[in-house]
Formats: structure tokens, C-alpha cells, sequence
């Protein structure tokens, strides 16, 4: 599989706080969610889902537990111009 694509990534607030206070790199999250490391916390479904959109251009979620704060990394569906618009981390209460 190749890598998913981001096109710009975003980040709120809140979740850059708790990556900061964890000392890890918002870069490290969107590199496993790029490379189809979804997270330890998604249901099967959601895994499925994530394989299909590899290949169908659907949303992509993924989510990871930092510090007991559970962070998603979402990666809009592919638009009419064939490319992803973006891909935000932001903490599951935002979404």
C-alpha cells in the first residue's frame, strides 16, 4: 500500500497542548497515519473502512492514545480535483 495522502495538515490547540506535554511530535502521528497505522484504539469496522479508503479515496480516521487523552488524525475524502484538501489532529472531544 502506498502512503496516504495528507495534503495540509492542521492541528488544533488542544491537541498540539497534549502533544507538547508528551514530548512527541505531531509529525510522528501523522507519519503512522500515513502509513496506514491507524491506532490501537478504532473498532474493526473503522480498520475496514480505513483499507477501503486507501483505495477508494473515502476519509481516513485514525486515533491514538496520548496521556489518557485520546487524539484523532483525519484525513478528509478525496475531492472532484482527485486530491485530499487535508488532514487535522485534534482531540476526539473536538470532533
Amino acid at each position: 500500500m502506498k502512503p496516504l495522502q495528507l495534503g495540509r495538515t492542521l492541528a488544533t490547540p488542544a491537541a498540539l497542548a497534549v502533544l507538547e506535554e508528551a514530548g512527541i511530535d505531531p509529525a510522528s502521528l501523522l507519519f503512522r497515519h500515513q502509513y496506514g497505522d491507524d491506532g490501537d484504539d478504532l473498532s474493526a469496522a473503522d480498520r475496514a473502512a480505513n483499507l477501503m479508503a486507501h483505495y477508494s479515496g473515502a476519509r481516513v480516521l485514525s486515533a491514538y492514545n496520548v496521556n489518557g487523552v485520546r487524539l484523532y488524525v483525519i484525513s478528509e475524502a478525496v475531492g472532484d480535483d482527485g486530491h485530499r484538501a487535508c488532514t487535522t489532529i485534534l482531540r476526539s472531544d473536538e470532533y
